[in-house]
């Protein structure tokens, strides 16, 4: 049988591999902190016309991130989101988690 002249795709012959399938993920690089290790800080953004309060960097699992930002959504009433390592809440909020934050035990910059 004859070869095929118009195969699709990059003959990368022996020794060659594209590994684009596989990424790291920046929760596998980062260790997991406890709450006393953490040195916060806040910064506000504005989208679209609201603000948005961003607290970072966090070091946590994803487990104990979605608690955290469960209860801090329950105790503030506010909504929000974690991004990365980044905690983004819905509004001008930053005294407000700050003092929670700080009765949980996080410290700030």
């Amino acid at each position: 049988m004859k070869k095929n002249l118009f195969e699709m795709g990059a003959d990368l012959g022996e020794g060659w591999q594209a590994n684009n399938k596989t990424k790291e993920t920046k929760s596998e690089k980062s260790e997991i902190k406890a709450p006393q290790a953490h040195r916060l800080y806040l910064a506000k953004e504005k989208r679209r016309g609201k603000v948005v309060t961003i607290i970072k960097p966090f070091a946590l699992d994803k487990q104990t991130s979605q608690a955290l930002l469960k209860a801090i959504k329950k105790r503030l009433g506010c909504g929000g989101t974690f991004k990365e390592d980044n905690l983004e809440l819905q509004g001008d909020i930053a005294n407000r988690v700050r003092q929670y934050l700080q009765d949980q035990g996080y410290r700030f910059r």
